[in-house]
């Protein structure tokens, strides 16, 4: 920044002097060129309206590659900056910067906030700032582990982009000047607040950015994906103003992690894994045939497929999955996360042992399509890339029902994530993470709402189910529907077409009834009930119940707050709780605390898994 960038701070300073003489809100900002220092406001208890929708460029990332800046953003809550690295205005990108690298220190202690937090800074002097030595000049600032991406412009793109965000970039002597502007971008990628060198202040900053994550995230009935994940969101599909909003692979920062000692330490919370561990070379077996597609029919699904690591190991997009060749699956897929601990699988409870599970969607016609056990076992077996594999985990044994089984199994069973910031509350340790709402939502949850006499909690752990089966009506509402006779169905954005019931399409498309238990034993008295699921990283499993058809927590609690669906099965722990909007907003806050810390890592080392070769069959 040079002589006309300190021009502008003057302009700058006056109206945030103003906004905090003038407004309600008490714009507390400090100019750093000057001795005026004024107090943040208290996060969440005012508003950051949508100003833009922040446009979209190409920048080249870490490896020189070029990538759509939206793509980077990765659906986080994003701070960006322009900056270069050679400036020489002191009160221009180097303070800049450390105003940031000061926000960041501050919010990379509280890691449930940190999770849903990225830092963008965007060099526009790619000649001078490569790669290496935008690295370099992070090194000096950056908190150790704090989701910080230092990128470049190119030449051809870097103009546009500027415009887009009003970069007014100039050169003076043969030095490059501009207005240093810093964007903070929600997770919908909209602009909510833009900050310029005299209205940039590390304590306002992260009172904005934590005003924004405690805001409860927008959702549609159709497409409840969490914010941090990966995939497309389909809300507004119907229209054909649609537009795609697919978040790229290219952000991905795969890490590995050492999966069995994570397993031996344990996590706070969480009771014991049950039984003897499986070792390094199971797991990391499973964790590679848990990614491949090849264990399909028709090689197109694999496991991650409809448990998506980044969508909390479940798919936050879909109401239920969809099977191989497009096929209906009627119920929603569960969250793998703490799988290992849960003594029944499935919502009907049917197994008991998770090393037999994965036989089932194996073998489903509608989800992966093989034709036999044989045939999948076969198929491995002349897979040069395995070749070893199971021999190798197994001592000595190949591949079989029994080793496939365990091999993705013992992968699974490496999913726990405990340590959430309601566990470090409970064990007396400071947790910002857990907030007064979150406090007085647990006391809700233990009392007048009695959520705990199904998600139940030990003295000393908690998995938040007592894992029986209950009937909450959902499954009853269902049966009891008439189908239309005609349906409408949506092929592409602002296209449909009319068929009728007793088309097979419908049959297809459609959900059949699901009986729940009933289905397993035969008792009328099993009729549409469930399994209670653990609520554990509840927030990262939307969407919810066994048919997805609650789009969010908030609908959960809405649900349970009208007592159920009335029936003659209907669990009589199900009445009316009388919830006020204030207690129901509390008891969301606790539920938010529920996230593991550790998520992030397990799905950066899901990014790690080596990926079978399609072309060896």
């Amino acid at each position: 920044m040079r002589r006309r960038a300190r021009r502008c701070w003057v302009r700058a300073l006056l109206p945030a002097v103003l906004g905090f003489l003038i407004t309600p809100r008490a714009l507390a900002h400090e100019s750093p060129a000057s001795a005026i220092t004024l107090s943040a406001p208290t996060p969440g208890s005012y508003a950051l309206p949508p100003i833009r929708q922040a446009p979209d460029g190409k920048v080249l990332d870490e490896s020189g590659q070029p990538l759509s800046l939206q793509a980077l953003f990765g659906h986080k809550l994003v701070v960006l900056s322009f900056i270069y690295t050679h400036c020489a205005d002191g009160k221009g990108c180097p303070l800049a910067s450390m105003t940031l690298a000061q926000t960041a220190k501050r919010l990379a202690a509280r890691k449930a906030l940190a999770a849903q937090l990225r830092f963008i800074s965007v060099s526009f002097d790619p000649a001078r700032d490569t790669p290496e030595v935008l690295e370099d000049y992070a090194r000096h600032f950056r908190p150790q582990g704090f989701d910080w991406r230092f990128v470049a412009a190119a030449p051809s793109d870097m103009r546009a982009l500027l415009g887009g965000y009003r970069q007014d970039l100039q050169r003076e002597g043969g030095e490059l000047a501009h207005n240093l502007r810093v964007f903070l971008i929600d997770a919908q990628g909209r602009i909510r607040n833009e900050y310029t060198s005299g209205f940039l202040d590390s304590k306002l900053l992260g009172a904005d950015i934590e005003t924004l994550l405690l805001a409860p995230a927008p959702s549609t009935s159709a497409s409840p994906a969490a914010s941090t994940g990966s995939g497309d969101p389909r809300g507004g599909y119907d229209s054909n103003a649609y537009a795609s909003q697919s978040r790229a692979l290219g952000a991905r920062r795969p890490e590995a992690l050492d999966l069995r000692a994570r397993l031996q330490a344990g996590e706070a919370g969480l009771p014991a894994l049950p039984g003897p561990l499986p070792t390094s070379a199971q797991i990391a077996l499973g964790r590679r045939l848990f990614f491949d597609r090849r264990l399909s029919h028709n090689n197109t699904l694999s496991c991650a497929s409809c448990h998506v690591p980044e969508q909390g190991f479940t798919s936050n997009e879909l109401a239920t999955p969809v099977g191989i060749e497009g096929r209906t699956v009627r119920r929603n897929a569960p969250t793998l996360l703490n799988v290992g601990l849960l003594p029944r699988l499935f919502v009907d409870s049917r197994e008991p042992r998770l090393e037999q599970q994965i036989w089932a969607p194996l073998l489903a016609a509608n989800e992966m399509g093989n034709p036999s056990i044989g045939y999948v076992l076969e198929k491995i077996a002349g897979l040069k890339d395995y070749a070893g594999q199971f021999e190798t985990a197994f001592d000595g044994q190949s591949a079989s029902m029994e080793t496939l089984g365990a091999a993705l199994a013992a992968y699974e069973r490496s999913l726990i994530a405990g340590d959430s910031p309601f566990d470090r509350w409970r064990a007396g340790q400071p947790e910002p993470d857990f907030l007064p709402a979150a406090e007085r939502g647990f006391a809700i949850f233990s009392g007048k709402a009695a959520c705990s006499s199904c998600h139940t909690l030990s003295a000393h752990d908690a998995l938040f189910t007592d894992h029986d089966l209950h009937n909450t009506g959902i499954g009853y509402a269902q049966a009891m529907q008439t189908p239309p006779a005609r349906a409408t169905v949506t092929l592409a954005p602002g296209t449909r077409v009319p068929v009728l019931a007793r088309d097979r399409a419908v049959e297809l498309l459609q959900n059949t009834q699901d009986l729940g238990r009933y289905e397993v034993t035969q008792q009328p008295a099993d009729r549409w009930r469930f399994r209670t699921p653990s609520l554990r990283n509840v927030a990262l499993t939307a969407p919810y119940m066994h048919d997805g058809s609650l789009p969010d927590l908030a609908a959960v609690i809405d649900f349970y707050n009208a007592g159920g669906i009335a029936n003659e099965g209907l669990d009589p722990r199900l009445k009316p709780l009388g919830l006020s909007a204030a207690e129901r907003a509390d008891l969301l806050s606790f539920l938010q605390s529920l996230t593991g810390h550790s998520v992030p890592a397990l799905v950066r080392d899901a990014w790690a898994a080596p990926i079978g070769d399609a072309t060896r069959r």
